[in-house]
């Protein structure tokens, strides 16, 4: 089983599937593997593709901290254990977050990151917007449900994101998040994502190296609308490159797999 040792030692549990350029999957606070299939089953036909579990989550070991630095740090160590690099790094909301950080401080190392699901943003960017995700009444009234009610916390992300799930799916991922994300480890995950201040610097450092997706049917209203956000990503990202697509990793991963391969083609021209 592959193992990482971050750099306190704790141990972080990843896999691989396929062969070819590397491409690696960031997930955010509360992710489960399922939700990866799609797009994985999509690239691994022509990538290698790497997912790992965070610490506090699935197999990797149950030692915190849970900060945003300690997850960028436990990502860098990751991506030197799994070789291929410079890889692609797909994140999803706080996903983002860890990802530019470390492709900012080790482009040998992350010479892409695809944003499928949110943005590097803090919430502060997003103040006056609609987005959930901007108010303090409603983080804090989601905060005290994760920390009272977790599963029925969860339960609401799923089916914000997934309004067309059937409702037997619906449970079985509510189960599957709760096993493999512990309470705890989710609610420190989010309060440090609602106060992270750290990401917008080294987004824009990236210049084109960071790839936002944009959908109506990625955030679950979390986030602003394409409308909104593509002049907020404008003015904090200038350089990004910006894409609207028609759905998320789900019922359309070819889309997110598209704007991958074009990166990792062009890693392989340069010789990078």
């Amino acid at each position: 089983m592959p193992r990482a040792l971050a750099s306190d030692g704790v141990g972080l549990h990843w896999e691989e599937r396929g062969s070819g350029p590397t491409v690696m999957l960031v997930a955010h606070w509360s992710l489960h593997p399922v939700l990866w299939e799609p797009l994985t089953a999509e690239l691994e036909r022509d990538h290698r593709v790497v997912r790992y579990d965070e610490r506090g989550t699935g197999r990797s070991e149950r030692i915190g901290p849970y900060d945003i630095e300690t997850s960028s740090a436990d990502l860098e160590a990751v991506v030197e254990a799994v070789g291929g690099a410079p890889l692609v790094a797909v994140g999803l909301m706080d996903g983002t977050n860890k990802a530019v950080r470390v492709a900012a401080r080790r482009p040998d190392l992350i010479s892409h990151v695809v944003a499928n699901g949110g943005a590097p943003l803090s919430r502060h960017a997003l103040s006056g917007s609609d987005a959930m995700i901007s108010s303090n009444t409603v983080v804090g009234a989601f905060m005290q449900q994760l920390e009272t009610d977790y599963r029925s916390a969860v339960r609401g992300i799923v089916e914000s994101a997934n309004p067309r799930m059937p409702q037997d799916d619906v449970r079985a991922r509510v189960v599957g998040q709760v096993e493999h994300v512990p309470m705890e480890v989710a609610a420190a995950r989010v309060a440090a994502w609602a106060e992270d201040q750290g990401s917008q610097e080294p987004g824009r450092d990236l210049g084109d190296r960071l790839v936002v997706l944009l959908s109506d049917a990625i955030t679950g209203g979390w986030w602003p609308g394409p409308d909104v956000m593509r002049p907020l990503l404008r003015q904090h990202f200038p350089d990004a490159i910006v894409e609207p697509v028609a759905d998320g990793i789900i019922s359309r991963p070819d889309l997110t797999a598209g704007f991958v391969r074009e990166r990792t083609t062009a890693n392989v021209q340069s010789g990078a």
